[in-house]
């Protein structure tokens, strides 16, 4: 365990507390449980040790932080790793990457029952599903999932530009008076580009020149390592679910011919649509499902996409679509916290209230020309006019 207490206080006193992300602001550290879920590679463990820099600093001997793939836990169990931590005063638990140790819902369950005096801190993959666990966890643990980086958090990343986060509904009422502000700070097309390209992951920051490099060791990493530990699914899925996304990777937004893409695969129709969701979960893909509510919800999804813009460059070999970046840009940005359904005479519905068409500067209300409550997220546009609202714009939501 001492080895384990001094990595722990290597990694938060080397840890840079200038740029936070949003979930930082969400989370009621106070709880005794708390599960962080997000996909790999956009800063939980960052913001962890963030949290315990700024917090707990003054109480080292209180506060550990380990990571669950150490080599510690191959021979010691979680539950006596906490028993000794607590005999040694220890208070503040944080485990990281939990989904990479066996058996984790049950002894994060015993730990909790047992040890009244600790609070846990526990992040995992964007696949970790606490409700399926074996023991208990729904009622005890508070859930938070961190998405990706907004355009927001990226211009306050890479620029130092800071700015609040809009409300849709301040954006749709009141964009014309908001974007002068924006403006008279910076110029959000200049760098709306880069945001596509690389921004969504805030490791950019480590290099751009190899970030795709990066971004596709990443996927690999979630393929072969996060989804099988959180799946019971064994090498044939996993090259199953690799060839599955290779080949959406070039055909995105695709509407689904789900017997036709099955025979590709070579698997069938139920495994298809098992791993769609299993690629959903681990935030490689998003499934824009039906606004029709009841059952026909639990069939194949409206349209699938990729999760971001920048798994475009990372995965695609050949041209990129600008609108099928545009459409998988606003659905990314929107879905944090907006209920994003398809539309049957649009692109998007949110929150079953308002319509949205995306596309370029000169795109038309022609379309939703009848509707109301129906707008148009233009791209390369500064200004909004009337109901049209430039793209960038929906990056400042969170």
């Amino acid at each position: 365990m001492d080895k384990l207490i001094e990595y722990s206080r290597l990694r938060i006193n080397s840890v840079n507390t200038d740029f936070k992300r949003y979930l930082w602001k969400e989370i009621n550290w106070n709880n005794r449980l708390i599960a962080i879920t997000g996909a790999r590679g956009i800063g939980k463990t960052t913001l962890l040790l963030q949290y315990i820099k700024e917090n707990l600093a003054q109480k080292p001997g209180e506060v550990i932080y380990v990571s669950m793939d150490d080599l510690y836990f191959s021979k010691n169990t979680l539950v006596d790793f906490a028993d000794a931590f607590v005999k040694r005063g220890g208070k503040y638990l944080f485990l990281d990457e939990i989904h990479k140790y066996p058996n984790w819902s049950q002894e994060i369950k015993n730990i909790y029952d047992y040890f009244a005096e600790l609070k846990i801190v526990i992040t995992g993959s964007s696949a970790l599903n606490i409700y399926k666990g074996k023991a208990d966890l729904s009622r005890r643990a508070i859930m938070y999932n961190m998405q990706g980086m907004s355009f927001r958090e990226f211009l306050e990343l890479k620029y130092k530009l800071n700015f609040n986060h809009l409300e849709l509904e301040e954006i749709l009422s009141n964009a014309h008076e908001i974007i002068p502000q924006i403006l008279d700070k910076t110029k959000p097309l200049k760098f709306f580009e880069e945001y596509l390209r690389f921004g969504y992951y805030p490791f950019f920051v480590e290099g751009e020149d190899d970030f795709n490099i990066r971004l596709k060791q990443t996927i690999s990493h979630v393929l072969e390592t996060d989804l099988p530990s959180v799946e019971n699914i064994d090498y044939g899925a996993v090259h199953n679910i690799r060839k599955l996304l290779g080949i959406l990777s070039e055909i995105v937004p695709y509407k689904p011919n789900v017997l036709s893409l099955s025979e590709k695969i070579g698997v069938s129709r139920a495994s298809l649509l098992k791993y769609l969701n299993l690629l959903g979960n681990a935030d490689l893909l998003m499934l824009l499902l039906s606004d029709t509510k009841g059952i026909s919800r639990l069939n194949k999804p409206e349209k699938v996409y990729l999760n971001n813009p920048n798994l475009f460059h990372a995965l695609s070999g050949g041209p990129i679509n600008k609108g099928s970046i545009r459409e998988t840009y606003f659905f990314n940005q929107l879905n944090q916290s907006h209920q994003v359904t398809s539309s049957r005479i649009a692109d998007f519905t949110i929150d079953g209230r308002y319509t949205f068409e995306i596309g370029g500067k000169t795109k038309t209300r022609k379309q939703i020309k009848d509707s109301t409550n129906a707008f148009v997220a233009a791209d390369n546009l500064e200004f909004a006019f009337e109901n049209k609202i430039p793209l960038w714009l929906f990056g400042f939501l969170y």
